[in-house]
């Protein structure tokens, strides 16, 4: 089977991981760095091109596609359905995926449980807006960080107001999320491939730290995920229409509460944390899909 790799850096430990699962399997594998590729929007014959050369010749294809270039990747992705290619994840699903506050809304109308979380406009209005997910401490996210940037901890409703102020103020839009002390510092990350978690991590934040994002030197141990987190991370990445994805939890006094669905989760952390090869996982279930000629797009 021929399998294309929508990469930006083909260095990347994950890009090269699944290259050498793909390989390892049998299949002939290209890296193809998306932000290169340029298509012919056609009504009855859709193309990539590459380096002047069509791609009209692969059975599956596995997106990477960074968060900072989230519209031209997720574009790519919809003219390889356009032209029939099976998707790893498909373009609806990245693109929901995100953005922040769509991603908790489309997890709350299927019931998923998550921190309580607010949004608004305007400044004016922060007094409710901390008053609703339970007054501080609390979190502020930028609705399109990612890897922890953009996140604070605001110890008090003076420091969230000034928080809140001067991220308005860049007019950047925000989320105002409840702080889960009892978490202590750690996070779960739970890796969904085809609705199954093939492997799962607890991350613990630096000392003084509450992100608890490897990229900012947390720790990472294996873990076994009660039944009740399993079927939280499986029906979030369903919810999420992603066939797979990483599912940020959080252990709360009432239950696992997720806090993000990545799209493109990264496999080294996981990988090295668990000792599973998570790229053959993966590279299983796309040949597979690929195979049973399952649909190409977002279902």
């Amino acid at each position: 089977m021929k399998i294309a790799i929508l990469s930006g850096d083909s260095s990347l430990y994950s890009t090269r991981r699944l290259k050498e699962a793909a390989e390892e399997a049998g299949h002939e594998v290209r890296i193809i760095d998306y932000l290169r590729c340029y298509i012919n929007v056609a009504a009855h014959k859709p193309m990539v091109y590459y380096q002047g050369t069509p791609l009209n010749d692969f059975d599956a294809v596995i997106p990477r596609i960074g968060s900072s270039s989230t519209f031209y990747g997720t574009a790519i992705v919809r003219q390889f359905e356009m032209m029939g290619v099976y998707t790893a994840n498909g373009s609806q699903a990245i693109s929901r995926s995100r953005d922040k506050l769509r991603c908790l809304q489309i997890l709350a109308r299927e019931g998923v449980e998550m921190p309580i979380t607010g949004f608004a406009n305007s400044t004016q209005d922060h007094e409710g807006l901390i008053n609703m997910v339970g007054g501080a401490p609390l979190v502020i996210k930028l609705v399109e960080g990612t890897q922890g940037i953009g996140v604070v901890l605001a110890e008090t409703a003076t420091a969230a107001k000034s928080v809140i102020e001067a991220f308005r103020g860049l007019s950047a839009n925000i989320l105002v999320q409840q702080f889960i002390k009892e978490a202590n510092g750690e996070d779960l990350r739970a890796f969904v491939v085809g609705g199954k978690v093939v492997a799962a991590m607890r991350r613990k934040a630096l000392p003084g730290e509450f992100r608890a994002n490897i990229h900012r030197g947390a720790s990472a141990d294996a873990i076994e995920l009660s039944k009740k987190e399993a079927e939280t991370a499986r029906l979030a990445a369903k919810a999420m229409s992603l066939r797979i994805a990483g599912v940020d939890l959080l252990r709360s006094s009432k239950g696992p509460v997720v806090l993000e669905v990545n799209s493109s989760p990264g496999l080294e952390g996981i990988e090295k944390a668990t000792r599973k090869d998570v790229a053959a996982a993966i590279i299983r279930y796309v040949v597979g899909q690929a195979k049973k000629g399952s649909p190409t797009t977002d279902q």
